[in-house]
């Protein structure tokens, strides 16, 4: 076979870029990584977003983007798209997304071709690009001495831009296979085990126990990360391609999940691991103790349904705030609550304050366990002039007024030690007690796993953390015919991990009903 190749020189003179006829990828910059530096764009100032839910992510321009792509190396072996496990943490991209080959395709200024590559991995980039963690970038190879390449950054402009031009439109299936598929749990490996289902040219049809479509994508992860537009647009493209979705039915309570199994020729269970982490101490049942997750939901909803005009919200105005818990969603309450008009807010984490750079245990290409400062905290530090955060704080009671709300919280230092079986432990300070004022208290510690109604109906097995008991790439249950994936299976872990499972769980439902897939 013949290869035609080609000569060209972009705007600014650049070294030539070969490029063939074939869809051949040789890094079309590859000293880009040695000229220029990473750049990101700049967010909202803080006390400027604060007063709004908008998101505060700003865009950068094409050609600032383009010079980004450059940085990509030419690497050899890219562990950004490795997706494989590293002491229990992800590194590089578990969606496997083709990181090297749409760098080049944006340095050529190719943004269609980009978009084809990013959506062959992807369902939803304009999800992962706004809300993953991006351990694809703990893993790039340049970031073991220098900041690493902005992939997350690449991979939003890509889609954001695809969308602008118009270029992402539906595309049903041409051909129906006649087999109809329950997806429960319209969350991201809901979704994407729907859109997976549906490209195959099955009937698929999602039962949603909200009142929108989206699950933790519309009430788990707050309007100024992830504007609900964003959301409503994808699940408008997917029923225009053909797929049902059945807001406010919640499968178990509703009716007897047996209805599905009898009805559907498939289910598959991605209703997630929404069973919170509790914090039974003395002055639990005090008002104004809430789950994060209770906080953060009411605020989206009272926000799409009247601008929280309603009231039908938890509100931190004029109100001491304690969160208890780190993480994603501890930082979600910060930030919300500074928007409401708190008057104070601290974070308390039992664990350690992370260091500045990777410690001597935790080597490339791990996902780096350093301090980072996220949005919640930063507008923290701008409006209050201090970190929120307090490490290595255990929570002993709470204390509350005369009429039951509480006040404060009460507290103890603590150190990690071993203990006599040599696993780690917290030990008490003693002296370092401290009492915070608190009118509303956050708990933000995490997920136990799956509620018990659908998996108790169904019958459904459990592994040792209680999650639906299906191995990981095949994803069948005890139960012929029924699927788990997804936080239901796994676990609470990331949304680019459950894209992942609920993309792997279609296509072992294609091959159960077909007997072959040819999904990915």
């Amino acid at each position: 076979m013949e290869i035609k190749f080609s000569i060209r020189r972009d705007k600014k003179n650049s070294p030539a870029l070969l490029d063939n006829d074939i869809g051949g990828f040789n890094m079309g910059k590859p000293t880009g990584f040695l000229e220029y530096e990473r750049m990101v764009p700049q967010d909202r100032p803080p006390l400027e977003r604060i007063k709004d839910w908008d998101e505060f992510h700003l865009r950068c321009k094409d050609e600032d983007q383009r010079i980004q792509g450059a940085r990509c190396m030419d690497c050899g072996i890219p562990f950004c798209h490795s997706g494989i496990l590293f002491k229990g943490m992800a590194s590089g991209c578990p969606v496997n997304n083709l990181i090297p080959e749409w760098n080049d395709l944006i340095y050529h200024g190719r943004w269609k071709e980009a978009v084809k590559r990013l959506q062959m991995t992807n369902n939803f980039p304009e999800f992962t690009g706004r809300v993953c963690p991006a351990p694809c970038e703990g893993s790039c190879t340049l970031g073991i001495n220098e900041p690493s390449v902005t992939i997350k950054v690449n991979e939003c402009a890509i889609i954001d831009k695809a969308f602008d031009e118009g270029w992402i439109v539906p595309q049903p299936p041409t051909v129906r296979t006649g087999r109809k598929v329950a997806v429960v749990g319209s969350g991201p490996s809901g979704l994407a085990c729907a859109d997976q289902l549906n490209k195959a040219g099955h009937s698929v049809t999602v039962y949603e126990r909200s009142d929108r479509i989206g699950g933790l994508l519309i009430y788990g992860i707050p309007n100024m990360k992830l504007d609900k537009k964003i959301v409503a647009r994808r699940v408008r493209l997917m029923e225009e391609e053909g797929i049902k979705f059945r807001a406010s039915s919640n499968v178990g309570i509703d009716f007897h999940t047996r209805e599905l199994k009898e009805k559907y020729d498939a289910v598959i269970l991605c209703s997630g691991a929404t069973k919170p982490r509790d914090l039974p101490i003395e002055g639990r049942h005090l008002n104004g103790i809430h789950f994060a997750m209770e906080f953060l939901s009411l605020n989206t909803k009272s926000l799409l349904d009247s601008n929280l005009a309603d009231a039908g919200y938890i509100s931190a105005k004029d109100k001491d705030v304690v969160v208890i818990g780190g993480g994603d969603t501890g930082t979600d309450c910060v930030g919300t609550s500074i928007r409401h008009g708190c008057k104070s807010i601290v974070q308390l984490e039992i664990m350690p304050r992370p260091t500045a750079k990777r410690a001597e245990g935790n080597p490339w290409p791990e996902w780096p366990k350093v301090l980072s400062t996220d949005y919640g905290q930063e507008e923290a530090i701008a409006l209050y002039g201090k970190d929120p955060r307090n490490y290595l704080i255990s929570t002993k009671k709470f204390a509350g007024d005369e009429n039951g709300n509480v006040k404060e919280l009460h507290t103890v230092q603590i150190k990690w030690g071993k203990n006599e079986n040599g696993r780690f432990t917290p030990v008490e300070i003693p002296g370092s007690e401290k009492v915070y004022p608190a009118g509303l208290v956050l708990l933000a510690m995490g997920f136990l796993g799956p509620e018990d109604t659908i998996l108790e109906q169904l019958g459904i097995e459990r592994d040792e953390r209680s999650n639906a008991k299906a191995e990981y790439g095949r994803y069948e249950t005890n139960v012929k015919g029924v699927f788990a994936a997804g936080d239901v299976r796994r676990g609470q872990s990331l949304v680019v991990w459950a894209i992942n499972e609920g993309r792997e769980a279609a296509r072992e439902c294609d091959k159960f009903l077909m007997g072959c897939s040819s999904l990915p």
